[in-house]
């Protein structure tokens, strides 16, 4: 191991948190006119590093990270051996005599879907493309991969929030008065997060003010309705549906997806990520609700026809996906085409679930597969990568209701039905990764393989 990186761990940084230092990943480097291919071990090694640190910060599972720096270092001649977490991995590469260590780290996660994309592709041409440069200019590729700025500006990742939720709302049940309402709420409240995230404010900070002002938003909002125009107090149930743009789909996912691999660490962290802002946007919205004395309860009935409830939940399908998509930002073509899988996908649940006697959790288990053999197709065709597509298309079936009602009631000292709910929940969350992993066992060689 090279005595330097025993010495000096260095760590990814965020420029606002100074407790994270910046790596002076250029002064590295002794001889700026080598190839990559002929650079010292060191120099070699830190082109790995960074890539996967960089793959790391976009919210792919460990098996993505791990497999982008095993290709970039069978490029550069090294053998590579990558541990991974949520925030951080710690790697070794192998030449013929020596080896070199480094622990990377992030300040927090986060989902950057149009970046993942991009630095996928640089990956896969890696070595007919990139190899043969010097390792400075690499790295001024990826500084500009790392600033590229994102898709959507606050007020559009807002009004994508709305969009996600209302058709998220329709699609548990609810009528105009709930979705009217959700619009306003989710998205005055993810405005309200993206603006926080701007500023580098912590997680359970921005996820706790974000559903309140979603939650509060929902209940003012439902107060004007009821006054002006005599909206039946039923409709109050909807407000669920204003906050569940905080649901962590992709960690969710992406967590059961690295345990089947064996990425235990990458797997576990990702989880308790995802059960920790579960827990708290399910408190703060109980908390809110019970200051309003709104409680969840049944929507009352839309009097579609069947075939009527079948053509409105495919754009009410896409709508959510398309919506959950920008907020991952996803780039146009990219959230288009999540949505049309996620349309399709999800029906296929909804109407699996209606017309005949499967269970939910087998229901979630086939929309799941459909999404995941779908989008393994149109990977063949426009190269997005699957996680990117299909992650979006079940985060829709991701059961937030339940959740929420098992929080609700076990605040409420209601524990049996608590536990009844929260079962339910959990077995769905199970069954759309599985699905995913089918898909991907089916037509992928290469995921089928443990080595």
């Amino acid at each position: 191991m090279d005595k330097n990186s025993q010495s000096n761990t260095p760590r990814e940084f965020h420029l606002s948190q100074r407790h994270h230092m910046a790596i002076p990943w250029k002064n590295m480097v002794k001889d700026d006119d080598v190839p990559a291919r002929e650079a010292s071990l060191q120099e070699r090694a830190s082109l790995v590093g960074r890539i996967g640190i960089t793959m790391l910060s976009c919210g792919t599972g460990a098996w993505r990270v791990r497999d982008a720096m095993d290709r970039v270092a069978r490029s550069l001649n090294l053998t590579c051996s990558a541990d991974i977490g949520l925030i951080s991995l710690s790697y070794t590469c192998f030449n013929d005599e020596q080896s070199y260590t480094q622990v990377l780290s992030l300040p927090s996660t986060g989902v950057n879907t149009d970046k993942l994309n991009i630095l996928e592709e640089l990956v896969k041409n890696f070595q007919n493309d990139f190899s043969f440069l010097t390792v400075p200019e690499i790295h001024t590729m990826i500084d500009k991969i790392q600033t590229r700025p994102k898709q959507y500006a606050p007020a559009a990742l807002g009004f994508a929030a709305a969009l996600a939720c209302t058709g998220f709302i329709f699609l548990l049940g609810g009528g105009l008065p709930e979705m009217l309402c959700t619009f306003i709420g989710a998205g005055l409240g993810n405005y309200v997060r993206a603006l926080m995230g701007k500023h580098a404010t912590t997680t359970i900070a921005s996820t706790s003010i974000s559903v309140a002002v979603a939650g509060m938003m929902y209940m003012l909002s439902f107060r004007v309705l009821e006054a002006s125009f005599g909206v039946s107090v039923q409709h109050e149930a909807g407000y669920i549906g204003a906050m569940l743009f905080v649901i962590p789909g992709f960690p969710f996912i992406t967590s059961m997806l690295d345990i089947s691999k064996q990425d235990m660490r990458s797997g576990l962290e990702r989880l308790s990520y995802a059960i920790m802002i579960t827990t708290v946007a399910t408190l703060v919205g109980w908390l809110v609700a019970s200051g309003f004395n709104f409680r969840p309860a049944d929507f009352l009935p839309l009097g579609l026809s069947p075939l009527a409830l079948l053509l409105l939940r495919l754009p009410a399908s896409f709508c959510g996906v398309y919506g959950f998509s920008m907020m991952f930002n996803s780039s146009q073509k990219m959230a288009i085409t999540a949505g049309c899988i996620g349309a399709v996908a999800n029906t296929l649940r909804l109407e699996l679930v209606q017309l005949t006697t499967m269970p939910p959790a087998a229901a979630a288990f086939f929309g799941a597969l459909t999404a995941g053999l779908i989008a393994s197709l149109v990977n063949r065709y426009n190269g997005y990568p699957r996680i990117t597509l299909t992650v979006p298309a079940i985060v829709i079936m991701v059961p937030g209701l339940y959740i929420y009602r098992a929080i609700y009631n076990i605040g409420s000292n209601q524990i049996g039905v608590g536990s009844l709910w929260l079962t339910k929940a959990v077995l769905i969350i199970m069954f759309l990764p599985v699905g995913l992993f089918v898909a991907r066992a089916l037509l992928d060689k290469e995921w089928r393989h443990f080595d």
